[in-house]
């Protein structure tokens, strides 16, 4: 990985593009992220920079972390993650990573939690088909069958059942940077990435360049 930045989705607009077109984005805002600590492979065995993002209060931070942050000699941060760059040589404690290091047109892959909808029917959770509607049916939003009868006699793992929906990590692939604001933070992606506004989202370059 080359490069990489943590960043909050703030929501989707559209914007003009060339000949006038309308193109989809969202507006993200991207860093700055600080460097808090370098694992290396002589002390962790792997090579990689910790990164905060996002401002705390004080109160809300617990012992650990304040000595944490007081190592480094940075400010308190609300998340902290980590990024196995190439190079690490040419990062150092308390060094930023700002949205400049993006520019429009390169593809990229955001992660995000998506939203949550609670305790959720197969339907809305898995796009099951509805039952019957008429003719005293009384099996319209439902699973439908469990499996056989005698043999097996039990339900298969991984049957499409009612359950919790939401709240997973989810990557969309192969994003492109439409523009980059390096004045106010901001980059704008073509199309919609996971989660609600003001929710926590990481910006890397695609693992699938060129497909």
């Amino acid at each position: 990985m080359k490069k990489a930045i943590l960043g909050t989705k703030i929501g989707m607009t559209q914007i003009f593009g060339e000949g006038g077109k309308v193109i989809p984005v969202t507006a993200i805002l991207a860093g700055p992220c600080t460097v808090i600590q370098k694992k290396t492979v002589e002390t962790d065995g792997y090579n990689a920079v910790q990164v905060g993002y996002g401002e705390i209060k004080e109160k809300n931070v617990n012992k650990p972390l304040k000595g944490h942050f007081a190592k480094a000699n940075v400010a308190n941060k609300r998340y902290l993650r980590e990024f196995r760059f190439e190079d690490i040589e040419s990062l150092n404690v308390g060094d930023e990573i700002k949205v400049d290091v993006f520019e429009a047109g390169e593809k990229v892959d955001v992660s995000g939690i998506s939203k949550g909808h609670g305790f959720a029917g197969p339907m809305k959770r898995w796009n099951l088909h509805r039952g019957p509607m008429s003719h005293g049916s009384h099996s319209q939003r439902v699973s439908g069958s469990m499996g056989m009868c005698s043999y097996p006699g039990r339900v298969f793992k991984g049957k499409k059942l009612p359950g919790h929906f939401g709240v997973d990590k989810v990557t969309i692939q192969n994003l492109e940077i439409v523009k980059v604001d390096v004045e106010n933070n901001l980059l704008l992606v073509k199309g919609a990435v996971p989660g609600p506004k003001k929710s926590l989202v990481t910006i890397k370059e695609t693992v699938k360049a060129g497909k």
